[in-house]
């Protein structure tokens, strides 16, 4: 029925660059991979006089899967996404207007919606996009059939056509990135593979390959297929997770379609289908991203260098997926049968491509995982990559990309073929916020209370791996089938009666949050320790590394940063002053990774400070409301009336060694319990059964979430980032630049950078607003990513959005600056709060008015009157005498 073809039109054989007579043994680069990325990196590493850059490939230049897919290069994506797309593109046109031939196009293409969660799905995307510049237009089927005229529109409720798509020829950009790469003076050398990265002190050191051995500066993976690989091939072995997916398209027969500039039909992306189509010279290329999908190579230990003999034939599988092309373009109907390639690409277990500096060896990159198009996304990725080498940061926003976002078990091979299975059709999926968790590799970090709360209704979630209850199902009773996550909203969700309920416990009584997926580390002071001297080693280097003065008193916590140079953030945490030299940190769940290399690479040299991450041995119990100090201290013999931001050791029943600390993560009265896992399900039962008399509900992470934004909270990820800064947050107590030198405060990483923000002003500002005149019942809600307005001028965007329930409104987190062309470009308080400045919100088309609030107290104002509930969440360090321990 099918054929099953190992090439694709458009691939084009390379000659092969033999350099063995000047056989290198040095390089200041090393990219392996001669694929689109790979190219893309050599080139703009040349492109900035970077010239002693090598590349080897195991076989030929573009000899991987790069040059093979759609050739799209689709602008109509999300804000991460889009911003790389569109320097690729940049890139491309700049090759184009020089006079290379890369097929490159202006087509223009049709995002269809056959439901009406699509069509708001496109809404959304296309108010956020519209601000940016970028041409998008909302049509209806019958004008998306006058673009189209192949298309059955029978079943379509609209459509966004986006004039500036393009397409290229990705065989083409791969010879012409590497020519002219070479002509800046990067070397090739084809046929030669990778066997080793040797390091040294944790960092790159030389290159083994099967022709000897190269020393080097830097490493790039740009390996594909084999990225992952390749990555344990070092030591300590780079995490790489990526596995490549079946990736099935076909090329019909010649449709004799006019070739013409003015004539090409536009690219159509059927999401509902499953399916993308474009024109192909005369012809229609198709190709699905399915919703259950298959790994590639699974009957082999490794990926195969000779991959396309190991391409296997699925006439069944491509049977289905072609039922649904003919259903979309009946033209198909009446020709013979296509020709169906199997192009295996790299996917990601989360679907976002990987990119960046690893954490386990210094100097060595990672590009990879294209998630099924590397054509669109190379060009901006390679520049990212190169400007990240040359001048230690990208210049556009690459961290959700973060190769450090994974751990081990990401990188574990039947892990990915099994996640692989869903991530290919969440490529064309409807991601509702909040709503859309994986069906594969799931209970694999449990904390000890998971069984438990499983029993008691909780629907859960993941992050880093680990699974989070997001809500409690108040319905279900034992011997229920377990209750799941239903079908996913951009409206209230469907589960929103539990999460009041949580909140009322968490506002009136007590509510109990398991978040022991939140990453913990020991600073404590190494084998060289200086305290003999007289010198805490840990505190100055905790006084180095952040922004807050961390020298409070033995038994309290501080909040602060870590900045980078540019005074953005690396990481927002707790620290807990445990004794004179020993403290403990919080961050957030998917730091865990990340933060622990960041802190790693600026430890002293002469190893007097060690870390230590201890994220397993906990299980957090958050303890919320007005009665938790009551339950607590019937549990304890131990005063359990702790100074703000304050902690201690006690016994909580008959548990032991109990760290309880006075603050949550929600803004609200309690006490944070890090137990030690093995007293975990004593202390939560005993929490359970005397928190009866206190009104004590479990409560999930939405609620937890909901309540942060409420009260102004920013967090990681969301609203802090390496672009942002804690005067732009807001969180003006975070920073100390008045300390002395005799507290060893007298400098620290991204200081500069905020005292110069500090004398200059700030361009940008985090806001709290409240969306009024909306119908929470019938309106769709935002979710972030939407568009703020101020007096109908674009002015920022959504972080973060939620249902404040005790503000009783839709509450927004989001930047603001001065519109575009505004002479004045520093923002202050009293432009934001200028009472002739109308502020809006554009959910999915509509707008809404907005009341701003740059405090939390003036947000909470009425709240507080109607529901006399706690004060506006601030924290400040106490310093008093250390408590004595019962």
């Amino acid at each position: 029925m099918f054929k099953l073809l190992r090439t694709v039109p458009g691939a084009r054989p390379s000659t092969r660059n033999v350099i063995s007579e000047t056989n290198p043994s040095q390089a200041r680069v090393v990219v392996a991979g001669a694929g689109l990325l790979g190219n893309s990196v050599a080139y703009h590493l040349a492109d900035n006089g970077w010239s002693n850059v090598l590349v080897l490939d195991q076989s030929k230049i573009g000899s991987g899967t790069s040059h093979f897919g759609s050739g799209t290069i689709g602008l109509f994506k999300p804000t991460p996404e889009r911003n790389i797309v569109v320097e690729s593109l940049k890139l491309y046109q700049k090759l184009h207007e020089r006079g290379h031939d890369i097929g490159l196009r202006r087509c223009g293409s049709l995002n269809l919606a056959q439901t009406h969660d699509r069509v708001i799905a496109l809404q959304r995307r296309a108010a956020y996009i519209l601000p940016t510049g970028m041409q998008c237009e909302l049509v209806d089927s019958e004008t998306a059939k006058k673009l189209h005229p192949f298309l059955n529109i029978d079943d379509l409720q609209g459509a966004v056509y986006v004039p500036d798509d393009c397409i290229a020829d990705p065989a083409a950009v791969v010879q012409v990135l590497a020519n002219e790469a070479k002509r800046k003076g990067v070397k090739y050398f084809e046929g030669c593979q990778v066997k080793y990265i040797n390091t040294k002190n944790e960092r790159v050191h030389s290159i083994e390959t099967d022709v000897g051995t190269i020393t080097c500066e830097y490493f790039v993976n740009c390996s594909g297929m084999w990225a992952r690989e390749l990555g344990l091939k070092s030591k300590p072995p780079v995490r790489v997770p990526a596995y490549p997916a079946k990736h099935y398209y076909a090329l019909t027969p010649s449709l004799n379609l006019p070739t013409d500039d003015d004539n090409l039909l536009p690219c159509v992306r059927d999401y509902d289908s499953n399916l993308y189509a474009r024109q192909y010279d005369q012809s229609l290329l198709v190709g699905w991203f399915e919703k259950d999908a298959k790994p590639a190579f699974e009957e082999t230990k490794d990926i195969p260098k000779a991959w396309q003999q190991h391409l296997q034939e699925d006439h069944t599988h491509c049977a289905g997926l072609w039922e649904k092309a003919v259903d979309r373009l009946p033209v198909l109907r009446d020709l013979r049968m296509p020709t169906v390639r199997n192009s295996p690409d790299n996917f990601t277990p989360d679907g976002r491509l990987i990119f960046g500096e690893s954490a386990e060896v210094k100097n060595y990159f990672v590009a990879c995982g294209m998630n099924g198009n590397p054509l669109q996304g190379s060009g901006g990725v390679g520049k990212a990559l190169a400007e990240w080498i040359i001048s230690g940061t990208p210049t556009i926003d690459m961290l959700p990309f973060n190769v450090q976002r994974f751990l081990d078990l990401h990188n574990n091979r039947q892990y990915l073929q099994q996640r692989i299975r869903e991530v290919v059709g969440r490529q064309y999926a409807i991601l509702y916020p909040n709503q859309s968790e994986y069906k594969f590799s799931r209970k694999l970090r449990c904390s000890p209370l998971y069984s438990v709360l499983e029993a008691r209704g909780a629907v859960f979630g993941t992050k880093m791996g680990y699974e989070r209850a997001l809500y409690f199902d108040a319905d279900f009773r034992r011997g229920d089938p377990l209750p799941t996550l239903p079908d996913g909203s951009f409206y209230k969700p469907k589960f929103f009666q539990f999460m009041e309920k949580e909140y009322q416990a968490c506002a009136q009584h007590v509510g109990i949050i398991d978040i022991s997926s939140f990453s913990k580390i020991e600073i404590k002071p190494g084998i060289q320790s200086d305290m003999v001297s007289g010198e805490n080693a840990v505190l100055n280097y905790l006084q180095y590394m952040c922004a807050n003065d961390v020298n409070v008193t033995v038994g309290h916590i501080v909040h602060t940063g870590m900045l980078n140079e540019r005074g953005g953030y690396e990481n927002d945490c707790m620290l807990i002053r445990q004794s004179e030299d020993s403290y403990f940190m919080i961050s957030p769940s998917s730091q865990q990774t990340r933060i622990y290399e960041w802190m790693s690479r600026n430890l002293p040299t002469d190893a007097s400070v060690q870390l230590n991450d201890v994220t397993s041995m906990y299980t957090v119990i958050n303890v919320v409301g007005p009665k938790s100090t009551l339950l607590m201290s019937e549990l304890s013999n131990s005063d359990v009336r702790l100074a703000p931001f304050s902690y201690r050791k006690l016994n909580i029943g008959y548990a032991s060694d109990v760290m309880i600390m006075s603050f949550t993560h929600t803004g609200m009265p309690g006490y944070c319990l890090y137990v030690p896992s093995e007293y975990a399900l004593h202390v939560y039962d005993r929490l359970i059964t005397r928190g009866r008399d206190y009104g004590a509900r479990d409560v999930g992470t939405l609620t937890q979430r909901f309540l942060r934004i409420d009260k102004f909270i920013p967090f990681w990820g969301d609203e802090l980032t390496s672009m942002t800064t804690p005067f732009e947050a807001g969180v003006f107590y975070s920073v100390r630049l008045d300390i002395s030198q005799l507290k060893k405060k007298e400098n620290f990483i991204g200081r500069q950078a905020l005292e110069r923000q500090k004398r200059e002003g700030l361009q940008k500002r985090l806001v709290l607003f409240h969306v009024e005149d909306i119908d929470i019942d019938k309106d769709v809600w935002p979710w972030g990513g939407e568009p703020l307005y101020r007096n109908n001028e674009f002015c920022g965007t959504v972080t973060s959005a939620g249902y404040g329930f005790a503000s009783e409104k839709l509450v927004c987190l989001g930047y603001i600056s001065r519109p575009e062309g505004n002479a004045v470009r520093t923002i202050t308080t009293e432009f934001i709060m200028d009472k002739d400045a109308v502020y809006h919100i554009d959910i999915a088309g509509k707008r809404f008015r907005l009341t701003q609030h740059i405090h939390p107290k003036a947000a909470m104002a009425s709240a507080i009157e109607r529901q006399d509930l706690s004060k506006s969440y601030r924290p400040t360090v106490v310093k008093e005498k250390k408590q004595q321990q019962n």
